[in-house]
């Protein structure tokens, strides 16, 4: 994606939470550890905690994670009363238009699983959308089989704003998704489930810097003649 707006989006690896993958480890301790890695954004994305507690624990986050972005899955009221640095926002959702008239500070990513839902994301105000899943994850298993590395190449190509990878991604396949035109990626299990979280977080933040390094690098493709 290179030479693309990426606008407020200074984070190319988007950590997605899920404190029910930790292996009984508190949430907080296992994010401590993935940022001191280098993870410099964070999505709460706890749909079964109450209002109260996930208010409680963003404030928290943005106390003690200095200079790492919160983002809070769909509820804007909460992000807004976190003072979050954004919302991430569902299908189902709000949409990022009306959130962006009446929150504009927020910064506002998009899930999205197909070409027509990322347009109507990035024409709606979306800084930037999520496309996946890429590959085979259970966690998406519900929005249908992998989408591919083809359909994501085709979004990255039509869209000018940030796009993120999600879905199976991991340290094998960053290049992978890279090359076919992600910003960055988004991912859960390969850190939240690592029983090394540190390690694993820098491992990964390690090859997609080597991915995007190689890419840059790469001469573009010429045109077809006919």
């Amino acid at each position: 994606m290179e030479g693309k707006a990426v606008g407020r989006v200074d984070f190319d690896l988007y950590l997605i939470t899920d404190r029910h993958q930790t292996g009984g480890r508190a949430l907080e301790e296992v994010l401590q550890q993935a940022c001191r890695a280098g993870v410099e954004a964070i999505q709460l994305r706890e749909k079964d905690m109450a209002a109260v507690d996930l208010l409680k624990l963003a404030r928290g986050l943005k106390a003690s994670l200095k200079g790492v972005r919160i983002f809070i899955n769909d509820r804007v009221d909460v992000a807004v009363a976190a003072s979050a640095d954004g919302v991430h926002l569902g299908q189902k959702g709000l949409p990022p238009d009306l959130v962006k008239r009446s929150f504009g500070w927020l910064t506002i990513g998009v899930s999205t699983h197909s070409l027509d839902e990322a347009l109507q994301a990035q024409a709606r105000g979306a800084d930037f959308v999520t496309f996946g899943p890429v590959f085979h994850t259970p966690s998406k298993a519900s929005y249908g089989p992998p989408l591919g590395l083809e359909r994501l190449r085709e979004v990255a190509e039509r869209l000018e704003i940030p796009v993120f990878a999600i879905g199976g991604v991991n340290r094998e396949n960053i290049r992978d998704v890279i090359s076919a035109g992600a910003y960055g990626i988004a991912l859960i299990s390969a850190i939240m489930a690592s029983p090394q979280v540190e390690r694993s977080a820098s491992e990964i933040i390690s090859e997609l810097k080597r991915a995007k390094g190689a890419v840059a690098l790469e001469p573009p493709e010429k045109p077809t003649r006919f």
